[in-house]
């Protein structure tokens, strides 16, 4: 193995620790402590799983944790009629509604219903068009802490060739806009993109969140790019990402582990999220660039 490995892990613990120095200044400026509310609807484990991991991390960060757990039968009118109270309660600062919801239900008339200044998955339209313009939003947490790594590994991101490899509106689209808002020149690849080795060879960076097991290959990329691997998939030999990773580690320059790579950064800048949210909410300044 040449590549280095990326630590979100270790990076995700700094960050939750400047995010937990941010409530401690914000709950003395405001009199009350950043509030995140998290809805799951149903027993579906793995969410059941990430919820309370959410929660907890949120106390630990010094937030208030509001969660809200309804059975799997709830109606769509109830579901609406809890998020109309969350976006009307003022000590909470960020709506988190865990998806996959039950079939029943229209999940996207439910985010749509969430105040987009509340917003901190940063997947309302509102907050996709903010983040297409370049206008201050919410970015959702996953791309938002890979563009973090990437930051941290290399700097200046300017003039980088970049290949996103995926086009979700949860990680492809809003990391391509966080790319191009860096002054990288992006390509949007996909499992239908003709020729994919064409564009990896020559791309600098690589984003795989194709949700395919170890779909991309050590001899397709570029002797020294930067691997970015969203991909969490469950297989009999365990969790893996959507980089051949044994292969991929003998060409890249700094690759991602799966897990501990991208993972630990989503809810850490799920936390962020809320706290700029409090401080927008409130009006109290905040470096946001610091975090």
């Amino acid at each position: 193995m040449s590549a280095a490995l990326i630590d979100g892990k270790a990076f995700a613990v700094g960050l939750r620790a400047r995010v937990a120095e941010g409530v401690a200044a914000f709950r003395a400026a405001a009199g009350r402590a950043p509030g995140l509310a998290v809805v799951l609807v149903g027993e579906d484990p793995a969410s059941a799983v990430y919820v309370r991991s959410k929660g907890k991390q949120t106390r630990e960060a010094g937030m208030e944790s509001f969660e809200h757990k309804l059975p799997a039968d709830t109606d769509q009118a109830a579901l609406i009629a809890l998020v109309d109270r969350l976006n009307a309660d003022p000590t909470v600062d960020g709506i988190l509604v865990q998806l996959p919801l039950p079939g029943h239900l229209d999940a996207e008339e439910v985010l749509l219903r969430i105040d987009p200044d509340k917003d901190v998955d940063g997947f309302h339209p509102v907050n996709a068009g903010r983040l297409a313009t370049g206008l201050p939003g919410f970015v959702p947490c996953t791309p938002l802490g890979c563009v973090m790594l990437l930051e941290d590994r290399l700097g200046d991101l300017s003039g980088l060739d970049a290949v996103v490899i995926g086009r979700s509106n949860i990680v492809g689209k809003p990391m391509a806009a966080l790319l191009t808002a860096r002054n990288c020149t992006v390509t949007i690849a996909h499992s239908r993109t003709r020729n994919l080795p064409h564009y990896l060879l020559h791309a600098d960076i690589v984003v795989a969140a194709v949700g395919r097991p170890g779909f991309v290959k050590g001899e397709w990329l570029k002797p020294g790019a930067t691997v970015i691997d969203v991909g969490i998939n469950r297989t009999e030999a365990g969790l893996v990402g959507d980089v051949d990773f044994d292969s991929a580690a003998s060409v890249a320059g700094a690759v991602t582990p799966v897990p501990g790579g991208v993972g630990p950064m989503t809810i850490a800048c799920l936390l962020r999220n809320t706290l700029v949210a409090a401080h927008r909410r409130e009006n109290i300044a905040l470096d946001e660039d610091a975090l």
